[in-house]
Parts: C-alpha cells; structure tokens; sequence
C-alpha cells in the first residue's frame, strides 16, 4: 500500500482555515488544480457519504466520497471513487490541528492507496506534490501568510 503525506503551517486561525475545508464542494475556491466541482444529487456538501464531482483544470475528472467530517476535530476524510491516476481503496484525510503560538493551524493531508507498482514512486510524488503541497500552499497564500 503506496503512502503520501505533506504538511504545513498557516498563518490563520484554525477556526478561519477550517471553514475553507470544511466545504466538500468548495476545493475550486482555494486549490488551483480543481476548476470544477459539484456535490451529486444536490444534497448538502457537509453530509458524510455525499459524492462531489470534480472537474480538473487540464480536463480530467475525479468523483470522491466523503468519508467522515468533525468539526470538532477539524478533518475530512475522503475516498476516491474514480480517477484517472490509476489508484485503488484511496482513502484520504485533510486534518488541521491548532498552534497556539500566534494563533496559527498545522494543515495535515495524507493518503493511502493501492496501485501498481511500477507506477507508485510517480504517484507518491505527483498525489503529495502537485495535490497535497499545491492545494497547502495555496490554502496557505489564501489565508494571508
């Protein structure tokens, strides 16, 4: 089973920063990879077991499942249902963790999958920076730091 994880430190308060992530639909506000994006069936994006479709900015197209939501923890864990990456059982989870030095977030985003193994070195790599370090960052930049 393949590994990613990133990490990073936002300047802004985790109450701040989780109302960006919390939004299971709202990934096209603040990740630039993702263009689109729309919860199916119309139903509420914070509801565990919705489904969003997303639509990315170089055309692809990737469904995911909610998994579980905590606002009290601040994290959401997600599956990926389909993708063109050619990954299986992917199982991600976005958490924030507040630091109490100058009122700032330790964002977290890691996943685990199934794929083949002459593909996993690429998929790590590209999953952890294109996906995870990417949307960090622009998550960070969006929230002023």
């Amino acid at each position: 089973m393949a590994k990613v994880y990133k990490s990073n430190v936002i300047n802004a308060p985790v109450d701040r920063v989780w109302q960006q992530i919390r939004d299971f639909n709202g990934l096209p506000e603040w990740h630039p990879r993702i263009a689109e994006s729309q919860i199916e069936g119309g139903g509420p994006s914070d509801q565990v077991g919705c489904v969003r479709a997303m639509k990315l900015g170089d055309g692809g197209a990737i469904r995911e499942r909610q998994l579980a939501l905590s606002d009290y923890e601040y994290f959401c864990t997600y599956a990926i249902l389909e993708s063109p990456m050619g990954v299986e059982n992917y199982v991600a989870t976005l958490k924030l963790t507040p630091v109490t030095d100058g009122n700032r977030t330790f964002a977290e985003w890691w996943a685990e999958f199934d794929c083949a193994p002459e593909a996993e070195a690429e998929l790590v790599d590209g999953i952890g920076t294109n996906v995870f370090q990417g949307g960090l960052e622009a998550l960070r930049q969006r929230m002023g730091g």
